[in-house]
């Protein structure tokens, strides 16, 4: 049962767990009687799943909404996570729904496209439904936008790479190309270089049409090659990433191809509430303290809403830290009103006390 103060006791969630796991859409509607909730979750991905988990253990109202976009769907597993080492991110995703729902947290597979702060917030979803919160918690990721070389969407995820952290082990040792698109590009070469003794850095569009002085003896001292002029594909073979084709015809052997992605933050809801943001070198992410809490009161963001670098287990960390905080805001305004209310009962008593003591001197 949903109590007076929102929070919500064990039989509840135990009443909601199997309702909420099975159904979709109507996963809020088991989860409180109106579309009125504590927290909103916008965001299915391991931060929002991670705060909804500790929103529904904290016996809190909550609603994930969840647009099953997440950042690594190109990827057949996820590594570096203890104990989840190697899992399918969609295996992943799934048992932290189901986790979820044991706390009776609501999750409607919908996008969230508009939030207007009126007292409370309204987040308006894109099937017409609209929910509110008393706390916001935006958790949407990030877009990679690829290099628009053919094939390197195709092959994104599998051989065609972007993190030496998730990847680098399926393909040590292996030949590597780093596809030079941006000024991190040397970066990217020499780091992907403690993988393989073997990486060429193809120059590509890298400003310039070269590295510079400096970076080229950084390069040749890590062991990088490097190839001048521009990629015009891959060439692939039994589903297998085998050489990058160069503009004048001829093919590099390589069996993985590191790119570096334009970041896009879905931070669209964040810009609507006027939240603070910052520029970086890969997008531009809302200012957060180091619970993820935003400049607009009652609003928190976390994972790679927050910034370009949060892997998966990062993520879940983030979502955690924020639900904490957002647990304690609410339980300190509830305080805060409590005490408000008692002030005014006070006031109020005081008042019709001076009040009969002015009539009796009548």
């Amino acid at each position: 049962m949903t109590r007076s103060n929102g929070r919500r006791d064990a039989t509840h969630a135990t009443h909601t767990t199997h309702t909420t796991h099975t159904t979709h859409a109507t996963h809020a509607t088991h989860a409180t009687s109106t579309d009125a909730y504590e927290v909103v979750v916008v965001g299915g991905g391991a931060a929002g799943l991670s705060a909804a988990l500790v929103l529904g253990r904290s016996r809190r109202s909550v609603l994930v909404v969840d647009a099953g976009e997440p950042r690594n769907a190109p990827s057949d597993h996820m590594q570096g996570y203890l104990t989840r080492d190697g899992m399918p991110p969609a295996d992943f995703l799934a048992l932290g729904r189901a986790e979820i729902a044991r706390y009776g947290v609501g999750l409607v597979h919908d996008r969230a496209v508009d939030v207007v702060r009126d007292g409370d917030f309204a987040v308006r979803l894109a099937g017409g439904r609209t929910v509110r919160a008393r706390r916001l918690i935006v958790a949407t990721g990030l877009r990679d936008e690829l290099p628009g070389v053919p094939g390197v969407a195709a092959r994104f995820g599998r051989d065609v790479l972007h993190c030496p952290f998730c990847h680098g082990w399926e393909v040590r040792d292996g030949a590597f190309g780093v596809l030079a698109t941006g000024p991190l590009a040397v970066h990217q070469a020499l780091m992907v270089s403690g993988w393989s003794d073997d990486v060429v850095l193809f120059a590509h569009t890298l400003p310039g049409g070269e590295p510079s002085a400096t970076d080229l003896r950084r390069l040749a001292a890590a062991g990088v090659e490097v190839v001048r002029g521009e990629v015009t594909g891959l060439r692939v073979e039994d589903d297998r990433l085998t050489g990058v084709r160069l503009a004048d015809g001829s093919v590099r052997d390589r069996t993985a191809l590191f790119v570096a992605p334009r970041a896009v933050p879905g931070t669209g809801l964040l810009e609507r509430l006027g939240a603070e943001a910052h520029e970086t070198p890969n997008g531009t992410y809302p200012v957060v303290d180091a619970t993820g809490r935003t400049s607009v009161p009652g609003v928190w963001a976390a994972g790679n809403a927050t910034g370009f670098a949060e892997q998966v287990v990062n993520a879940a960390g983030a979502g955690h830290r924020a639900a904490a905080a957002v647990v304690g805001d609410l339980i300190m305004s509830g305080v805060d009103a409590a005490l408000a209310r008692q002030d005014a009962d006070l006031a109020r008593q005081d008042a019709d006390l001076a009040g009969q003591e002015a009539a009796q001197r009548v």
